[in-house]
């Protein structure tokens, strides 16, 4: 049985990703009466400063990022919070860490550092006492630029924590609808027979956003659209969609179906990918740059990439995954879509028998829309006429006095008590990046060069023919 930790350790802690999400996430957790009473945070960073100074930090990122419904008492949940200095590449700053944490603690360790640092941060964290079976980690993405610089990364974690205890995070799997998923498939008898290909003609995963670069110039540049949201969340989602039912809901269950299926991924064909990069336009009601302009130079970074993809197993072969992101997009949005096969006969002349489809929304909007054909209200005098209706599960509306939480809320919850499930594993991230070096160098082949697409468009029109080569169309 896993005991939950007593001090939770923030790498980074002054840093954005802290303030907009870890401290307002813990403080949410705190006012719900969710996290241990005598639980220690401890953040630490290269700034110096005293604890005081980091708790009025974290007092005006929880007033900025944090609604005040939420937050409680504040005093109490800031007098939890501890600050020590730390450079991660100082060997001998990691004395003063494990000082401030104390001896026979349940460590929790959060590392939200750039990837380069993680093994002299390892390194200072076993030199000192803080990697021993008491203590887990948990890493921020990204893990890795390709399959080689992944097991690298792995194989310095795996020098001091043994897999129970190395927590890899993707913020996509606290969301409430992705973890619907698993509740929709195994929870309901009436989806779950038709979860396959003699009854699904295609599946879409839609990831679309809406900004530029914003302050993420230098990484975004290095990564491209395929490494920074197809390695990791796009996959994540296909895995949960596409998974066989584990035998249980617990870590190792749910993460051996996931690897099955991300094994399973045939090598993208030349032709079966499309990238893109943005140009100047309207985006969201305003004139934007184009990548190149808010870069400052000219880059073959893509910013939209749109993929077939295939998973060569019984249950899914010969039903095509469209997988489509891209940065200045039309409009906001996370979806899956499920377009069912059609009927095999219609026995209403005249009428238009679609197919039915069922969109299950992620963000902005946590909803399932499932498309029915129904009769139209009237008296005809030959046959009946048809429309398509959707019927509408709104997660708000179906669990109204719910309150809709960060996605690090329930990943922060987990890691204090010590469960894996909602985490990846080793051979997950390996078997991801696999697949994605097999695209890259299928784009080396091709010397496949990104199109442009006007912001606020929704890319580039060789994406649209993609899936319109297969009879089919993007759900927009």
């Amino acid at each position: 049985m896993t005991v939950r930790a007593d001090t939770l350790v923030l790498f980074g802690a002054t840093g954005d990703l802290s303030q907009r999400m870890l401290l307002p996430s813990l403080a949410a957790l705190h006012a719900d009466g969710l996290l241990p009473d005598d639980l220690n945070i401890v953040g630490t960073a290269r700034s110096d400063m005293s604890d005081t100074e980091f708790r009025n930090l974290a007092r005006a990122a929880l007033e900025k990022h944090l609604p005040a419904d939420r937050r409680g008492p504040l005093a109490d949940f800031l007098n939890c919070l501890h600050y020590q200095t730390l450079d991660v590449t100082t060997p001998e700053n990691y004395a003063d860490l494990a000082e401030k944490v104390g001896k026979d603690r349940q460590v929790a360790i959060f590392l939200s550092t750039a990837p380069s640092l993680f093994k002299p941060t390892i390194e200072g964290l076993a030199a000192h006492g803080l990697a021993g079976e008491n203590t887990r980690i948990c890493l921020e993405k990204p893990l890795g630029t390709d399959l080689a610089s992944s097991r690298e990364i792995n194989d310095a974690v795996a020098s001091a924590f043994s897999e129970d205890r190395i927590f890899r995070i993707d913020h996509y799997l606290g969301k409430e609808t992705v973890q619907n998923l698993i509740a929709l498939r195994f929870a309901n008898m009436l989806f779950e027979p038709l979860w396959n290909a003699r009854l699904i003609e295609h599946v879409q995963i839609t990831v679309a956003e809406t900004v530029g670069l914003e302050s993420r110039v230098d990484f975004y540049d290095d990564a491209g659209a395929l490494r920074d949201m197809v390695q990791n969340h796009m996959l994540q989602l296909l895995a949960l969609f596409a998974m066989e039912p584990p035998t249980h809901f617990d870590a190792s269950a749910v993460r051996d179906e996931k690897v099955k299926v991300l094994r399973a991924l045939r090598k993208i064909s030349p032709g079966e990918s499309v990238t893109g990069q943005y140009r100047g336009g309207a985006s969201v009601g305003e004139i934007v740059p184009g990548y190149d302009e808010e870069l400052g130079r000219d880059s073959d970074t893509e910013t939209f990439v749109a993929l077939k993809a295939h998973i060569d197993n019984w249950r899914w072969h010969g039903t095509p995954f469209y997988l489509r992101t891209g940065k200045r997009m039309q409009r906001r949005v996370t979806e899956i879509v499920v377009q069912f096969r059609e009927i095999p006969h219609s026995i209403f002349p005249g009428a238009k028998v679609k197919p039915n489809h069922m969109v299950i929304g992620i963000q902005p909007e946590e909803n399932i829309t499932l498309s029915v054909m129904a009769k139209v209200p009237g008296i005809e005098q030959e046959g009946i006429a048809l429309r398509e209706v959707p019927l509408n599960i709104a997660m708000p509306d179906a669990f109204s006095g719910k309150e809709k939480r960060i996605a690090y809320e329930r990943l922060l919850l987990d890691l204090v008590k010590g469960d894996q499930t909602l985490f990846v594993r080793r051979d997950e991230v390996e078997a991801q990046w696999s697949w994605i070096d097999s695209i890259r160098a299928t784009w080396g082949e091709e010397d496949l060069k990104p199109k442009t697409y006007a912001a606020g468009s929704w890319g580039p029109s060789a994406a649209i023919a993609l899936i319109e080569r297969d009879g089919a169309s993007w759900h927009e």
